[in-house]
């Protein structure tokens, strides 16, 4: 494997655990707002419950994605960070927004409902931005004028093939997020909880489907020649499309830990998380060797091999430390029974 081929997967790797750990981040924030009105059911609580400790965990990522970025691939940086100068600030912004309510919304009670909207909404509006960034980078909307970049915005937002990869960043929040409460009610043994966030998983689940198969369609007119790339690795996408449907039999299996509990909200999350690799291998390896189609490759925009494996030195023995102690957090999150039930502890 060339240096390249090893800057771009570390920088893959990253993109991928940030989409996973996001999506159901700002997804439990819209549930957390959808429910709030609704006393009779936990799911806010257990919604809130899941936001409270993982989104400063989960900005770690953000930042190793624009580090990364900066480092191993300066080419790319200009013109990246021209066409995305006016979305990556709303985003900031929003960001920005959205950690105000998760830092100060405990503190501030009389504002704490309209905090829970701007969290709930920019749940949805922030994964809907970030997505955007992989239409961009397919070429169509990307213009040089007298040798300067600019990303052309009114081809961009009327493109049905942008509006897809957006009903799909909105789906896959809700969906991956719902399964992830879902398992998280389960564990916490809040039945209630879990048959909503089940049920709710069961009705957003095809709508990702659809999503994904309207980005394939949109792809074949606007991109084709990744629709194209993308065809070539249909194992994976067929893998991707099996690990769907695993997911959805895994909630209709009786529980172990109750026979009249239907589902294995674990299994389908993993398998979720399968489909989703599977699918982004698929599409990166489809994308190579182009970062931004036709002008800017992995080659073209790659850093000094030297810088590159003093970098890569530097990421190993970070991540080396980071790494044990992100599943010591997960496995305290998920399985503390102090934190799970917190009013059997008082």
């Amino acid at each position: 494997m060339t240096d390249e081929l090893i800057a771009i997967s570390i920088l893959w790797g990253f993109i991928f655990i940030y989409a996973v750990m996001a999506t159901m981040d700002f997804g439990a924030g819209f549930w957390s707002m959808l429910y709030m009105n609704r006393p009779q059911t936990k799911a806010t609580k257990i919604a809130n419950r899941y936001l409270s400790p993982t989104w400063e965990v989960t900005n770690v990522f953000i930042v190793a994605i624009v580090v990364a970025l900066v480092s191993f691939f300066p080419g790319a940086t200009y013109t990246l960070g021209t066409v995305l100068l006016i979305p990556g600030s709303i985003i900031l912004l929003l960001l920005a927004i959205r950690s105000a309510f998760l830092v100060f919304s405990h503190l501030a009670a009389k504002y704490e409902k309209i905090l829970v909207y701007i969290s709930g909404i920019s749940g949805l509006l922030i994964p809907a931005l970030l997505i955007s960034v992989l239409p961009i980078t397919h070429g169509s909307y990307i213009e040089t004028v007298n040798g300067i970049v600019r990303l052309r915005l009114d081809y961009l937002f009327t493109s049905p093939h942008e509006y897809a990869f957006i009903g799909f960043a909105i789906t896959s929040t809700l969906f991956l997020s719902s399964l992830l409460l879902a398992d998280y009610s389960n564990e916490a043994n809040e039945q209630e909880a879990y048959n909503i966030y089940r049920r709710d998983a069961l009705l957003i689940g095809p709508l990702a489907l659809v999503m994904s198969i309207l980005i394939m369609i949109t792809m074949r007119v606007e991109a084709r020649w990744l629709f194209e790339g993308m065809m070539n690795y249909w194992p994976w996408l067929f893998a991707s499309v099996a690990m769907f449907f695993i997911a959805g039999g895994a909630l209709f299996i009786p529980s172990r830990k109750n026979k009249q509990q239907l589902g294995w909200p674990r299994l389908a999350v993993v398998a979720i998380v399968l489909q989703y690799f599977f699918a982004s291998y698929a599409y990166g390896k489809a994308h190579l060797p182009y970062m931004i189609y036709p002008d800017i490759t992995i080659q073209s925009a790659f850093t000094h091999p030297n810088t590159f494996r003093a970098l890569f030195v530097t990421y190993i023995v970070g991540f080396s430390i980071l790494f044990p102690g992100f599943i010591y957090f997960w496995r305290l999150f998920m399985k503390d029974r102090r934190y799970l039930h917190p009013n059997k502890e008082k």
